[in-house]
């Protein structure tokens, strides 16, 4: 995105958009599949141990739906927005607080991309 930025060939708002929109729609595929991970945790092949699933939804369930607000976040979103969904975590509120998350993170990286290109261009 920020090579794109750079080129200056597409307005920064629709890049930030489509990056926002995609990341988005990944997170409720999380999302979905989050609401049908308790269904199979007991079984051998499941990736998680029972016990960190539960672990895991007991943080989720202590800091609340506001830890969806870190879910651009390498590492630990991904796994934020799969336990929205195993704590039945509604879609509307999921969505708005992801996509604020996710819109906030593209951005700070379109502002950055945007003030390094006008930095050397100028």
């Amino acid at each position: 995105m920020a090579a794109l930025i750079a080129s200056g060939d597409h307005a920064v708002w629709v890049l930030v958009l489509v990056a926002t929109v995609g990341n988005v729609l990944g997170s409720l595929i999380n999302w979905w599949l989050g609401l049908y991970a308790e269904h199979f945790k007991h079984k051998r092949w499941f990736p998680v141990s029972a016990e960190a699933l539960d672990r895991a939804s007991r943080w989720f369930g202590k800091y609340g739906l506001w830890s969806l607000l870190l879910s651009w976040l390498p590492i630990i979103g991904d796994p934020l927005t799969l336990f929205a969904g195993v704590m039945r975590v509604r879609l509307l509120p999921f969505i708005i607080l992801v996509t604020i998350g996710k819109a906030a993170r593209y951005a700070m990286i379109a502002g950055g991309a945007t003030g390094l290109s006008n930095m050397f261009s100028g």
